[in-house]
């Protein structure tokens, strides 16, 4: 009798996905925290796309057919979030906020990687003077406070002028200065540690040119990490882009919506019961850095095969546990008892 063999499972394409295979090997309340934080990034990102068909108004449109629009108006049925102190639709400032956001989130970390990367390869394998000089360079930045830095560099590059693509390179230039020495250090570290190992020393061995080692061999080990730094970044990007708004080093209403702006002008409107001015383009804020912060921190615990599995292993190994002492308790409690005519009985 000739016995059927049962196919095994293909794995499909999209589950090999960095974010999918993410969300497959999670559990429990890992798996809540990496779900809630997709979810609220893709609510920030759909945002973004879908801005000019949903925002109701223009970010500085201040009238319609209608007529101008009231200054400070509570939220209404024309305005859903109500208007600020100039006159601007509340809601369609959030949304257009979160294109600007992305804008320089995607510029900043782009020229920060792109930096960081190549500085720390380079320092890494050469060494030498080369990295001794770069080290310090990143030590100094380092000393300086990272909002400070950001606002002097966007004083230098925007000189008081602020129009969107002024305004928008101005932050990404100011946040890049910020972020290049985290992507150096962390390639550096790693560049140093692959350049020791054996696969490199073989290619060395061969004769390998440093530009075909580099490119080859270190760079695709070296860089693992650069999707969860770039998670953790851009919401760092977006707290430092609302704080040079805030503090009025930002992106003027007139160029382009954006976050930390709104919060500079509704400070005065706390104080006298307006609260609407505020803490809409708050919440985005706080609600965009979480979702983000939350994709970071979970790609991160997946990474470490030793927090990955640690609630799946405990629960197996309480399974088992479990399984060896009912298997116990079942062996003491339904020993056969000898029958009544056996030798065992008599002697009994």
């Amino acid at each position: 009798m000739s016995t059927a063999t049962i196919p095994g499972r293909k794995k499909s394409v999209l589950s090999g996905l960095p974010v999918i295979s993410h969300v497959n090997k999670s559990v429990g309340l890992q798996r809540g925290m990496l779900i809630t934080g997709l979810v609220l990034t893709g609510l920030f990102l759909l945002s973004t796309v879908l801005a000019p068909l949903i925002a109701p108004y223009g970010y500085s449109q201040l009238s319609d057919a209608s007529g101008a629009f009231p200054t400070q108006q509570a939220p209404s049925g024309k305005h859903l979030l109500g208007t600020t102190v100039g006159g601007y639709d509340v809601l369609s400032r959030v949304l257009w906020g979160s294109q600007t956001a992305v804008t320089v989130i995607v510029v900043a970390v782009a020229m920060s990687i792109f930096l960081g990367v190549a500085l720390g390869l380079l320092s890494g394998y050469f060494g030498g003077w080369l990295d001794r000089v770069l080290v310090v360079i990143a030590d100094a930045i380092y000393a300086f406070p990272s909002l400070l830095l950001a606002i002097v560099m966007s004083i230098v590059i925007s000189r008081g002028q602020s129009s969107f693509w002024g305004g928008i390179l101005a932050c990404a230039f100011s946040i890049t200065v910020v972020f290049v020495p985290q992507y150096f250090r962390v390639i550096r570290a790693e560049t140093i540690r692959l350049k020791a190992e054996p696969f490199v020393e073989s290619a060395m061995v061969l004769g390998a040119s440093s530009l075909r080692i580099i490119t080859r061999h270190i760079f695709k080990n070296a860089t693992r990490t650069l999707p969860l730094m770039f998670t953790l970044n851009a919401s760092e990007a977006i707290l430092t882009l609302a704080g040079l708004g805030f503090l009025g080093f930002g992106i003027e209403p007139s160029s382009a919506a954006e976050w930390g702006f709104d919060l500079n002008k509704a400070m005065a409107d706390a104080s006298s019961g307006i609260w609407w001015t505020g803490v809409f383009p708050g919440i985005a804020i706080v609600l965009t850095v979480l979702g983000l912060t939350l994709v970071g921190e979970s790609i991160n615990d997946l990474n470490d095969p030793r927090l990955r599995g640690r609630k799946r292993a405990g629960g197996k190994a309480r399974n088992k546990a479990t399984a060896g002492t009912d298997g116990m308790n079942t062996g003491a409690t339904t020993a056969p008892e000898p029958e009544t005519g056996s030798p065992e009985a008599g002697k009994a």
